[in-house]
Formats: C-alpha cells, sequence, structure tokens
C-alpha cells in the first residue's frame, strides 16, 4: 500500500498563510496604536455634539483650540524627548518661567519679551540634555532638579510670587488676544509649529536619529548616529517650547502669572502617551499627541458644560485613560512580539 504524502505540498502555503496573518496583526495593532486617540476623540466629540447643544457653536471650538495652544507646544518638545526614551519633569516649572520672564522683558518689546524666556529656558534645557548625555545620569533625576531650579529661579525673580509683572507691550498683547478668521493668533502660530516639528520627525536626518535612539543607543551607535547630540537637542527643543508656551499665555493673560505651571509636565505626558508614543521610546507620532491634546482639551470643555462638575474631575479622567492607554500599549507591544 502506497502512502501520498500531502504534507510536503502544503507545508508552504500553510507557511505564507501564517505570515500573511502575522502581518495583518502587526498593521492593526500599529494602526491601533497610531490612531487610537484619534479615534476616541472623534467619538468622544460626536457623543458631545449629540449632548450639549453650546458644544456645537464655532465659539466654542475656537476657546478648545485657544486653550490647547500652550499645551501643544509643550507636549510637542515631549514627544521628540520621550521617543527618545527620556522625559522632562521641569517642562511645567519652565512654562510659568518664560511666562515670567516675557512679560518683564515685555517693557522691551515684543521681541525681548520672545527671546528673553527662550534663551534662559533653552539654556536649562541644554543643561539637561548635557548632563543627561555625558554624564548617563537618569533623566528622571536630572529634569527633577530642574523643575525645582526654574521654579525657584521663577521665585526669585518674582519675589516669592508677590510682584506680578504686566504685559506693556501693545503688539506682544495683542498676539495673545487677537485673531485670524476668529482663530486666535496663537493658534496659528503652534500650528504652524507642530506642522513643522512633523516635517522634522518624519522627513529629516534628525527625526530618524530620535526614533533609532529610542529604539536602541546601542544600535544607533553602531548605526553612527550621533546618540549624544540627540540627546542634547530633544532636551534642548522642550525646554525652548516650554518657555515659549509660557510666553504666548502671558500675551494672552496680560501678565506673568505665577501660580500657573504645576502639574503641566504631567498633563504633557499624558497627552503624549494617550496618543501613542511609547514611554520606553523608538515610537510616536506628533499627529497622536495632537489627538491627545485635544482629547484632554474635549474633556475639560465637557466638565465645564456640565457645570456642575469641579474641575479637578478633568485629572481623574486624564489618570484613568493614561491607565487605560499603557495597559493597552502593554497588550499590543506583547501581542507584536508573538505574532
Amino acid at each position: 500500500m502506497t502512502m501520498t504524502n500531502v504534507s510536503g505540498p502544503e507545508t508552504p502555503a500553510i507557511v505564507a498563510e501564517d505570515v500573511r496573518k502575522a502581518e495583518r496583526t502587526d498593521r492593526v495593532v500599529g494602526t491601533i496604536q497610531r490612531q487610537g486617540a484619534l479615534a476616541v476623540l472623534v467619538v468622544v466629540v460626536l457623543i458631545a455634539l449629540a449632548t450639549f447643544p453650546n458644544f456645537r457653536s464655532f465659539d466654542n471650538a475656537a476657546t478648545i483650540l485657544v486653550a490647547a495652544a500652550p499645551p501643544m507646544l509643550i507636549a510637542l518638545g515631549m514627544t521628540f524627548v520621550i521617543i527618545t526614551g527620556g522625559i522632562d519633569l521641569s517642562v511645567g516649572s519652565l512654562y510659568v518661567l518664560g511666562g515670567v520672564l516675557a512679560a518683564w522683558a515685555s517693557q522691551y518689546g515684543i521681541l525681548a519679551a520672545f527671546l528673553l524666556p527662550l534663551a534662559v529656558c533653552g539654556a536649562i534645557g541644554l543643561v539637561n540634555g548635557l548632563l543627561i548625555a555625558y554624564t548617563r545620569m537618569a533623566p528622571f533625576i536630572v529634569t527633577l532638579a530642574a523643575l525645582l531650579g526654574a521654579r525657584g529661579l521663577m521665585r526669585a525673580i518674582s519675589a516669592e510670587g508677590s510682584n506680578t509683572y504686566l504685559v506693556q507691550d501693545d503688539t506682544f498683547r495683542k498676539l495673545g488676544n487677537g485673531s485670524f478668521l476668529n482663530i486666535g493668533y496663537q493658534v496659528w502660530l503652534v500650528a504652524g509649529l507642530v506642522v513643522i516639528g512633523m516635517v522634522v520627525l518624519a522627513r529629516t536626518r534628525f527625526g530618524a536619529s530620535v526614533y533609532s535612539v529610542g529604539g536602541s543607543e546601542d544600535a544607533a551607535s553602531l548605526m553612527g548616529v550621533p546618540v549624544r547630540r540627540t540627546k542634547v537637542w530633544v532636551y534642548v527643543l522642550s525646554g525652548l517650547l516650554a518657555g515659549l508656551a509660557g510666553a504666548i499665555n502671558a500675551a494672552k493673560l496680560g501678565s506673568g502669572v505665577t501660580v500657573l505651571g504645576t502639574g503641566m509636565e504631567l498633563d504633557a505626558i499624558a497627552a503624549v502617551v494617550i496618543g501613542g508614543t511609547l514611554l520606553t521610546g523608538g515610537a510616536g507620532t506628533i499627529a497622536g499627541t495632537i489627538a491627545g491634546v485635544l482629547l484632554l482639551g474635549v474633556i475639560q470643555n465637557l466638565i465645564n458644560q456640565v457645570g456642575n462638575l469641579n474641575s479637578n474631575w478633568q485629572q481623574v479622567i486624564s489618570g484613568a485613560f493614561l491607565a487605560l492607554v499603557v495597559v493597552a500599549q502593554t497588550y499590543l507591544v506583547r501581542l507584536r512580539r508573538v505574532t
């Protein structure tokens, strides 16, 4: 009796099918990681449109965008930092420091109001980057020290917060409160910087270096990627954007308010992670960060629409979202490794 061997011809077909299934799974998982925040944002907005009549107005949408402008700048810089596998806890203090410096410098004109906070906050970011890149100190410790130092510098400048500097330049103040097509100037400014950030991250050698460093520093070094220089620059960028966010917020408020910025670093981290950037580094997009910032902004707006909820509930909801996203990311990463 002869036996026909059917396993031989079928084996390549089975292997090919397994490969196709693994590729499909990988694509689906990758899409969820990149677009999950956007999908949730769309669902929340649709529910809000159906539930709250005031949410449907153009003025309300413009209000959400204006409120999201400074956090978006901070989260933009944080995206670069986290993709490299780092963290920057100093941005909240740099934000308030930038606002105080901008308000004080506005007496010398709009150029000084921008240059002073950019110079000081950028310099602090440079120190952070140098310490992290060349001494291999933990980013958590370095930026925590910078958080305390920047907050102390702000208190020294403002006499323990008792002095509130008013914005004295009309052009600078108009930047914070004027609008084009009924959308605030600061929103247009932030939108332009976000587009530049997207191009830099996705289309330049520096952006490729950021991803390489976050994926594996050792592998990046072997490929000739300037690991130390890349780390330094992402922290400089984070400091610059935090200082700029403080400056445009000072222009909006008309003064350098000294009680702001507490917890903004955590909000920025939450927005970036909710947007799909891995805390372990090596993966993430600015588009996802935009969705994360807008999602948190819409949630805050909805809490205001309800009226009888304390604004602290926004932090509760943000924390819940963050926990769910981190759990989901952990599961998705494991799923991709298995396939």
